[in-house]
């Protein structure tokens, strides 16, 4: 009997473990999260930071391993690569890749060795001087050089606000590091697309419009809305390929995920990030669209690659099937009262699925564990009338504190980028 390793426990690993079992797999979940919901229907879980890896890579080896997997984020993804490499387990990076993934100043002096394009950047140190900043267009974004969870990012629009900012930015960087980065704020259409290497070429997954709406003055514009398929992938698909071969050819991946968040200015691909793994709370949407499994996906990877080889060479990342998740965002530090107008909008036929992560009573919090008020799952037979589907939850998306004040931010179809 195999026994897998998966790393993760939240609700998006629920499904993963469930089709690991029903393989017959013996299946062993872990990470630091006393209560994550995976963990009750796995053969056996164990509670360890990950960031630990010399512990995780034990455990491994004494439940006599012969597999691990996970994905979805990308912290997940820098420590697997860390215990897969100590556990002596197959995967499909290994540690002296990981500056090109996780350190944001290293994977843009990658870019710029390949000629692929991205937003001017930087890193400062706190005692940077002025001039450092002089060929550079405000407004800017700061964030972590090697953060994750889009954690400690702000706007900014002058050199006194990331004087005032750099500690907080600099506090949220995985590691200890004395710099943060600095890059141009890029305003256009945005995408996400998910890879996976086989052999080093590029087969796509998926590509999907990303969608934004301006928040808080000071912080980058939260996403709303993201839309299977894109309305112009066959406008990007074979750029953005190209510079996911490219990238990996550079790094030397020959194999597993990757994927890009990127926008399209003027027909050229300008790279946000390109993450080894693949998006969290997006692989519902692939099988929404596509009927494709990214659970099956991750499990053929590990224990049969014959079957993960044929799935790849079938797929088409031209999905027959509107579908989209959409984000309600609301106000930090306001006490919520009724929710009332999201629980209406859970019983629309459109949703596929839907959850809400505050209760009434407790407090809005945009900076911990959920930036965001609901999220729901909806689909449609046509992209226009996702559209009509989308403004109408926007509309009707209330919330109230207790003394009545609207707590959610209003929401507008962004489908150009701001």
């Amino acid at each position: 009997m195999h026994r897998l390793v998966v790393l993760g426990s939240l609700g998006e690993f629920v499904e993963l473990v469930k089709m690991a079992k029903e393989r017959g797999y013996y299946t062993i979940v872990c990470d630091g999260y006393d209560f994550g919901p995976a963990k009750k229907y796995a053969d056996k879980a164990y509670t360890i930071d990950i960031r630990d890896t010399d512990a995780v890579a034990r455990m491994c080896k004494e439940e006599n391993a012969d597999g691990i997997i996970g994905s979805f984020s990308d912290l997940l993804f820098e420590k697997i690569t860390e215990i897969a490499a100590k556990a002596g387990l197959r995967w499909y990076a290994t540690p002296d890749m990981l500056p090109y993934y996780r350190m944001k100043n290293v994977a843009k002096q990658a870019f710029d060795r390949l000629g692929i394009k991205s937003a001017k950047s930087c890193t400062l140190k706190k005692d940077f001087a002025d001039g450092e900043l002089a060929d550079f267009r405000f407004p800017l974004v700061i964030k972590p050089v090697n953060g994750y969870g889009s954690k400690g990012i702000y706007v900014v629009n002058s050199i006194q606000e990331i004087r005032d900012r750099f500690d907080d930015v600099l506090i949220r960087s995985s590691g200890i590091f004395d710099e943060i980065a600095v890059e141009e704020y890029l305003h256009g259409k945005e995408y996400n697309m998910m890879t996976w290497l086989v052999d080093g070429r590029v087969n796509v997954i998926s590509i999907a419009d990303r969608e934004k709406n301006p928040q808080e003055e000071d912080r980058i514009p939260l996403c709303n809305r993201i839309v299977y398929p894109a309305e112009d992938v066959a406008g990007v698909i074979e750029k953005a390929s190209e510079v996911l071969r490219r990238f990996a050819e550079f790094t030397g991946q020959k194999e597993g995920a990757l994927s890009m968040q990127f926008f399209c200015l003027d027909g050229e691909i300008y790279v946000c990030e390109i993450a080894g793994r693949l998006f969290g709370y997006e692989h519902e949407l692939v099988t929404y669209g596509s009927g494709f499994s990214i659970e099956k996906l991750l499990l053929d990877y590990v224990y049969d690659e014959p079957a993960m080889r044929a799935e790849l060479e079938k797929h088409s990342p031209y999905y027959p099937h509107c579908c989209a998740v959409i984000y309600i965002t609301g106000k930090h530090g306001m006490k919520i009262g009724s929710q009332q107008g999201l629980v209406k909008l859970q019983e629309d036929p459109h949703v596929l699925e839907s959850i809400l992560f505050y209760n009434e009573g407790e407090t809005v919090d945009n900076y911990g564990p959920n930036p965001y008020f609901a999220r729901y799952y909806v689909d449609a037979d046509s992209r226009e009338e996702l559209d009509r589907v989308t403004e109408r939850f926007f509309r009707d998306a209330h919330v109230e504190d207790v003394n009545g004040m609207e707590v959610t931010y209003q929401l507008f179809l962004n489908k150009e980028g701001n």
